[in-house]
């Protein structure tokens, strides 16, 4: 008989902005069990403890077990099922955020590559555990957000060795896509182009004109215009302060920041929020 235990988290995590824990849960499936084809709008993290199984996307299939897992990527159609003779048993754990992405990144996760394998010494086997024990209790809250920060260490602690000794070497699009992959983690910290730059070991002036080429406009201007794209989305949160959202794209001058918003969005932080909200 299926089993499926399934928990949602308590208000306090839902307020967390840069890295949401949205629910967790279990399940023993049964012979064949299946899901999907589908689509989730949130990462969703699978744990396999025992039992073999199926998870196919991108036209891409892989045959799991235990110890190793898979993770839902936002928008990406997925469909998984379980071994008809030996079905999995595996624990979840779904979360969205603006860390979410720069840190399964960071683990080289992405839809291209949506599986991992566990170290012996990880909380991938016992995070389901833990996360029922921290219960609803005060500081429940923190201490669910931790273990989910565990989590994603230990997700990139699994992942494979890139460093060997030399810069790797990319097509233009690559140069260009990591580039961005480098702006999506650290536009909130001051990052220059420069930074940029020496992140994947390229002359600034020949990086800024690989973007004006590929999109019409400079490294510089690329940059900004993904911060004031993000202070939109902040902006529509009306916990945040105007002074908030400046520093968290990466201005800790709330003028300077205002000037820039106008700049791009053609309006100022306040106006733009009284006409969204």
């Amino acid at each position: 008989m299926e089993r499926i235990n399934a928990h949602h988290t308590t208000p306090a995590m839902k307020g967390q902005m840069d890295l949401n824990l949205l629910f967790f849960g279990m399940e023993e499936c049964t012979p064949g069990h299946t899901w999907g084809p589908g689509l989730r709008d949130s990462y969703v993290l699978h744990y396999i403890h025992s039992g073999h199984g199926v998870f196919r996307t991108n036209e891409t299939e892989y045959e799991l077990g235990a110890g190793q897992g898979f993770i839902l990527i936002p928008d990406t159609l997925v469909h998984y099922s379980a071994d008809p003779l030996d079905p999995w048993t595996y624990t979840w754990i779904a979360f969205k955020g603006l860390n979410a992405k720069p840190l399964l990144q960071r683990a080289h996760i992405s839809a291209q590559c949506p599986i991992f394998t566990a170290h012996a010494t990880s909380c991938f086997g016992s995070f389901y555990e833990e996360l029922k024990t921290a219960g609803d209790d005060r500081g429940s809250d923190a201490l669910s957000q931790s273990i989910l920060y565990r989590i994603l260490a230990d997700l990139i602690r699994c992942s494979p060795e890139t460093d060997t000794g030399h810069k790797p070497q990319y097509s233009l699009e690559g140069y260009i896509r990591k580039s961005i992959e480098y702006i999506e983690s650290s536009y909130s910290q001051k990052i220059t182009v420069l930074d940029i730059a020496r992140s994947i070991g390229l002359d600034r002036t020949y990086l800024s004109g690989l973007f004006k080429d590929k999109f019409g406009v400079p490294l510089q201007t690329f940059l900004l215009e993904y911060r004031m794209n993000r202070a939109t989305d902040l902006l529509q949160n009306p916990e945040l302060s105007v002074s908030d959202v400046s520093r968290s794209v990466g201005y800790n001058d709330p003028f300077l920041f205002s000037k820039m918003f106008k700049k791009v969005v053609g309006s100022s932080p306040r106006e733009y929020r009284k006409t969204h909200l």
